[in-house]
């Protein structure tokens, strides 16, 4: 199989470390290519005891050996700065963009991304919202086509809207992305072999899912709808899957992380990531499915001053390259997955 590609995200963060040492885990019977400074990856690679060869391609890279493919230059200023700055903003969006280029070739089967910063991109004169977004750009496909997600020991969770203003999220909860969302999160939890059959819940957007219409309406005009059609599509039927909502979040949150549902669809970004980031911190992993490709990332930060400390955790970054593996395995190697 081809390589993982890992772009490590912001050099001045705690992404470069914890892609080494939790690639250097991982790469044992497989082929996995860190994306950024070739030699300033190597200098931290010795200093943290990880072995790690620069390679002049991605097809240089062999099995059991951890590749390194120079694709930015990294000054030892924006390194040490453990702070945003243009040129690490820069930096890391190369490295993901040349990842995305990759895989999109053939050359890799996935992309497992470290964090980047949004205050450093953008400073660098990019427009930028976030990693997701820009993953499906440069694949050719609108927002809409993609769905933020994240799996975690105990709770699977996937989002409608994503990086949106409070204020803008009802407007945005339609019919047509509680559908895309919710069969996303089904594929990807058939694909990572959840056992059969499975129980998904759909959060309201409103307190008590609108109780009937009386703290908003998105739940009865937009929410139920969708889930009556979703649920006589023919991939739907059989008794394979469940599908149960609009229902209150905190009761669709406790359901699922007590082990009685399989995964929540959620409205926006917080009502998603305040649970997820409680039950299964540091454990897990954002994917965004409808791509191409499969690609998973850390669900943290760039975590400025954990690098400063050196007290970096790579357990986000094990959990993303282990799914990664998990997901191209189960499809056989690269494969679309959405």
């Amino acid at each position: 199989m081809t390589p993982l590609l890992v772009p490590v995200g912001d050099p001045a963060g705690v992404g470069p470390g914890v892609a080494l040492t939790a690639a250097a885990r991982a790469v044992t019977g497989d082929r996995i290519v860190l994306l950024g400074d070739a030699g300033a990856l190597g200098s931290m690679a010795r200093a943290a005891g990880v072995h790690a060869e620069p390679v002049a391609s991605i097809a240089d890279a062999r099995p059991g050996e951890l590749a390194l493919l120079h694709v930015a230059d990294w000054t030892d200023a924006m390194v040490s700065a453990h702070a945003p700055s243009p040129e690490g903003g820069e930096a890391q969006l190369r490295a993901l963009d040349e990842a995305i280029t990759r895989v999109l070739a053939g050359e890799g089967r996935a992309v497992v991304t470290g964090p980047t910063s949004k205050e450093a991109i953008v400073s660098a004169g990019h427009g930028f919202v976030g990693q997701t977004e820009r993953l499906a750009q440069r694949a050719g496909l609108a927002d809409d086509d993609v769905t933020m997600m994240f799996l975690g020991p105990r709770l699977r969770v996937a989002l409608v809207t994503t990086h949106l203003a409070l204020a803008d999220v009802p407007a945005q909860v339609t019919g047509a992305r509680v559908q895309r969302a919710t069969r996303h999160l089904v594929e990807a939890l058939l694909r990572a072999e959840e056992q059969r059959p499975l129980r998904v819940l759909v959060a309201g957007l409103n307190p008590h899912a609108g109780e009937h219409g009386l703290f908003g309406h998105e739940e009865q005009l937009a929410i139920e709808p969708a889930l009556a059609e979703l649920t006589r599509h023919p991939a739907l039927q059989g008794g394979a899957v469940q599908l149960e909502g609009p229902i209150p979040a905190e009761a669709a949150f406790r359901f699922a992380s007590s082990g009685r549902a399989h995964g929540v669809v959620a409205m926006y970004h917080d009502q998603a990531t305040i649970a997820s980031k409680l039950l299964d911190w540091g454990s897990a992993v954002n994917v965004t499915w409808g791509l191409p490709f499969v690609r998973t990332s850390v669900d943290h930060g760039v975590a400025y001053d954990a690098a400063r400390a050196g007290q970096a955790d790579d357990e986000g970054m094990r959990a993303a390259i282990a799914l990664a593996q998990r997901l191209t395995r189960a499809a056989g190697g690269r494969e679309a997955v959405g």
